[in-house]
């Protein structure tokens, strides 16, 4: 059974409003809090599972930390990340950071994974999207929006 209030989130969250103010309000929220409860609260994940994402900048090379949704595929030990940037153009920076360094690192209910990601294709990207969109309905209205194809990654522990 969902949460009290998930079809309302989920409405608000599929909002063009809602996609242009969260990219510059939630991480900067997740990021504060994940550091002052050292790792023990990421405020999105009340509503959606959530993880700090450690990968290393594409063309920098600098390590990147980014809190994100996710969906946890707990039959099989992994995780997806779903890279929708909330129904904006371009693919968000973390997928191109992946692409070029799929060895990285999440941290996922205050514990650190060393995990690989890989870019799903092909019907393991179409099993990977139906189960997302199961998962959190907004993803479609995300997919409407835009051009691009969503980027969907699955992690496995290394």
């Amino acid at each position: 059974m969902a949460p009290p209030g998930i079809k309302l989130v989920q409405k608000v969250s599929s909002t063009r409003t809602f996609g242009r103010l969260a990219p510059h309000v939630i991480p900067v929220l997740d990021r504060t809090v994940h550091r002052l409860t050292r790792g023990k609260v990421l405020l999105s994940a009340q509503m959606l599972p959530g993880v700090i994402l450690s990968v290393r900048g594409a063309k920098s090379g600098i390590e990147r930390r980014t809190p994100l949704a996710c969906m946890p595929e707990e039959e099989r030990g992994t995780w997806l990340l779903i890279g929708s940037n909330f129904g904006r153009p371009g693919h968000p920076a973390w997928t191109a950071n992946l692409l070029a360094h799929p060895d990285a690192g999440i941290n996922w209910r205050g514990a650190d994974v060393p995990v690989t990601a890989r870019l799903l294709e092909g019907g393991e990207r179409e099993e990977a999207w139906a189960a997302a969109l199961k998962f959190w309905p907004p993803y479609a209205t995300y997919q409407r929006r835009v051009d691009r194809e969503i980027r969907l990654f699955r992690l496995e522990r290394r």
